[in-house]
């Protein structure tokens, strides 16, 4: 019961100090008079995976924990893929994947390239030569995010440029100061640290005392906690009408989440990290690759209306959530 009270209160703080982070990341993009369009969405791709990186420094770095790291990743990319479904019901009639621009398949596309690069290194295991400590599917992945985000740097500049030469923005935190802003920013950013640094932990002794295993803890429990933060700044954002704010947030994640399995890799001196992965991550990279593709097909199709609650994609993507972690509970 501890062990429990103790993960909701590590939930609480994730989700109270991401919610603040963001706001606070929107000030300074104001403050900096560079714009939000731009400076805040990377703001909000970098806040919002904070716990991920976190959490998987410190389960490699300190507490020597894996496959609570690697759960982390692919079941975040799982998660958030689901927050992309779970909000179609807040889009009325039409699509929620209907009431964005299709410059959003760039990204998913690239998701989906590093999951691949990812699971081969899974299935492959020591089959993949080794650099030192490190798997040469680490070095490709870096190459891989770094073309990624050149790609879409020039990709999302030129379309930025566009909207923001018919947009001007208007001051909304005109009674909160700059140094005000960066000390709370500091403050949050050290509460999701906190939190997230000593959330494998938890996991761990969970795990143990459930017998439900490290590879279902990481996969689904901690990777619920640490995209708290991305569900808060979606619901708001779609409340607000932004649409392509959420999907870039969510599929810029994901990018992000597979960077910081590189980079626990770099930080795992004992093996390459993907061969210490458990046979149930390859359920669960396998099924964000899936979930991935369903969304981009829901994209190019763009469904004008919808009958029911959720459109054919987002019950899809659903549908293959569930199943993923059905299999690896079933696996645990």
């Amino acid at each position: 019961m501890i062990l429990w009270l103790q993960f909701a209160a590590l939930t609480g703080v994730i989700v109270f100090a991401g919610s603040n982070l963001s706001k606070y990341g929107d000030v300074i993009a104001e403050k900096t008079g560079m714009g939000r369009t731009w400076v805040g969405l990377v703001l909000m791709a970098s806040v919002t995976s904070l716990p991920e990186l976190i959490t998987g420094i410190s389960s490699v770095a300190i507490f020597d924990l894996p496959n609570i790291a690697i759960g982390d990743v692919f079941g975040s990319c799982m998660f958030n893929l689901l927050i992309l479904a779970g909000l179609d019901a807040l889009s009325g009639s039409i699509p929620i994947s209907a009431r964005v621009h299709q410059g959003h398949i760039l990204t998913g596309s690239f998701a989906v390239l590093l999951l691949g690069i990812a699971a081969f290194g899974v299935i492959a295991g020591n089959h993949i030569p080794a650099i030192g400590w490190i798997g040469a599917e680490t070095i490709v992945l870096f190459a891989v995010y770094a073309i990624a985000m050149r790609t879409l740097f020039i990709f999302e500049r030129k379309r930025i440029a566009a909207f923001l030469h018919h947009v001007t923005e208007d001051s909304r935190y005109g009674s909160i100061s700059v140094r005000r802003a960066y000390v709370s920013y500091a403050w949050n950013a050290a509460l999701v640290v906190g939190a997230a640094t000593y959330l494998p932990y938890i996991g761990d002794q969970i795990a143990q005392a459930t017998g439900l295993g490290r590879t279902f803890v990481g996969s689904i429990f901690i990777a619920v906690t640490t995209s708290l933060p991305e569900l808060v700044v979606s619901i708001t954002a779609l409340r607000l009408g932004a649409a392509d704010l959420v999907f870039g947030n969510l599929l810029g994640s994901n990018l992000f989440n597979i960077a910081i399995l590189a980079v626990d890799d770099l930080l795992y001196f004992k093996a390459p990290l993907l061969t210490t992965a458990a046979p149930g991550h390859i359920v669960t990279v396998n099924a964000a690759i899936t979930m991935t593709a369903i969304a981009l097909i829901g994209l190019t199709y763009q469904a004008g209306k919808k009958r029911f609650l959720f459109a054919w994609d987002s019950l899809a993507i659903v549908s293959v959530y569930l199943s993923a972690v059905s299999v690896v509970y079933m696996m645990r």
